[in-house]
């Protein structure tokens, strides 16, 4: 019975507290603060990648099969160096057939036959110059009634003859003439041709650069469509951010930007805003900005994430309140829990900026839930 009794003190004495501790949490004030006066900084944050400039993939024209490759990750290449190269014996085939064709009509090679159809045209020049004194003299004996007229009507035919077969030699100089030098300007052209389609089984750098990535090794198949390396600038790098649709009419050229990376943590480095892609991505919804750095880290890779503040304004001794104050954009609660309208101007993720409606006399209290 006693051992009853003692157990209905200890849960009256439990329910007690717990009660008392409920009316204590009640009454407890509610949390409270003034407006202070500091530094504000509006910013829109993004993140993105860091690209070596002008970072290009290199792709191969042709398909085929990698028959070497001539650089290593890491090496640094000139422009126009060779990078890779790829083999197709059918290309290779075809222009060594240009080759022979472009020799063989070669028009220097072929004046022989120049010269052959001149010394026709000039056997056929002697020939109408002979014929046409004999018709002379024949006329003039004719006119003298001495020889008959079959032998005038013979010397006249020769004459035509003689005229036709040098006009028609000639003609027959200037065509071949012509015919040469098509066939040999052709064949020079179909060379340059293959030639050209030889050097597209060469991949080569487009810049002063270095490899960073090799995607292809000797012995691969690769085509039109396959990327076999990338390319960009040795020591200039420059950061990639994806800024959303509705922050992009804020953003310019020029406008600071603050960047951190978990390869240099702790640190924070200057960059500025060098140029904005007008047109958005419809899959993201997103613009791509571009930033260099103002002094970049010592060392940097391709690819490397990074998270960055484009700084849009900074205003010094602003009026500022704690964001978690706010029940919306632009109403604050006093003291007494009424609800006061207030103008804000700039705010980052912690603090909002009043302009008008609340001195730092007034006190406010931190909304309900």
């Amino acid at each position: 019975m006693w051992v009853k009794q003692v157990a209905l003190e200890v849960k009256f004495l439990y329910l007690l507290i717990t009660l008392s501790i409920s009316v204590f949490a009640c009454k407890k004030k509610q949390e409270t603060t003034f407006a202070k006066r500091g530094n504000i900084t509006e910013s829109v944050y993004t993140t993105g990648t860091i690209k070596s400039k002008d970072q290009y993939q290199a792709f191969a024209i042709v398909s085929g099969i990698v028959s070497n490759v001539f650089v290593a990750e890491g090496d640094l290449v000139k422009k126009d160096q060779t990078l890779i190269s790829i083999s197709n014996q059918t290309q290779k085939l075809q222009q060594e057939n240009a080759a022979l064709s472009a020799a063989y009509a070669d028009f220097n090679i072929n004046k022989d036959k120049i010269r052959e159809a001149e010394t026709q045209v000039e056997l056929a020049r002697n020939k109408l110059k002979s014929d046409s004194l004999l018709l002379v003299r024949q006329k003039a004996l004719w006119q003298q009634k001495i020889g008959s007229q079959v032998e005038y009507e013979q010397r006249e035919l020769a004459f035509l003859n003689a005229r036709s077969a040098y006009l028609s030699a000639k003609v027959k100089l200037s065509e071949l003439n012509r015919q040469l030098k098509l066939a040999s300007l052709q064949s020079k052209k179909n060379l340059r041709i293959t030639e050209q389609l030889s050097n597209e089984f060469t991949v080569k750098s487009m810049l002063d650069g270095k490899v960073f990535n090799l995607l292809k090794l000797k012995g691969e198949v690769v085509g039109p469509q396959t990327p076999l390396a990338v390319i960009g600038r040795a020591n200039e790098f420059l950061l990639e951010m994806q800024v959303d649709e509705f922050d992009i009419f804020r953003i310019s050229e020029g406008l600071p930007v603050v960047v951190s990376m978990d390869s240099y943590k702790g640190k924070a480095f200057d960059a500025n805003v060098s140029r904005i892609v007008p047109i958005m991505n419809e899959r993201n919804k997103a613009f791509l900005v571009e930033a260099l750095f103002v002094n970049p880290p010592e060392k940097l890779f391709p690819n490397i994430t990074f998270e960055a503040n484009i700084v849009l304004q900074t205003k010094q001794n602003a009026l500022l309140v704690p964001r978690r104050f706010f029940v919306n954009d632009s109403t604050l609660v006093n003291r007494e829990g009424v609800n006061i309208k207030v103008r804000t101007g700039l705010k980052d993720f912690q603090m909002a900026e009043v302009l008008s409606g609340l001195s730092e006399q007034d006190e406010i209290m931190l909304p309900k839930p």
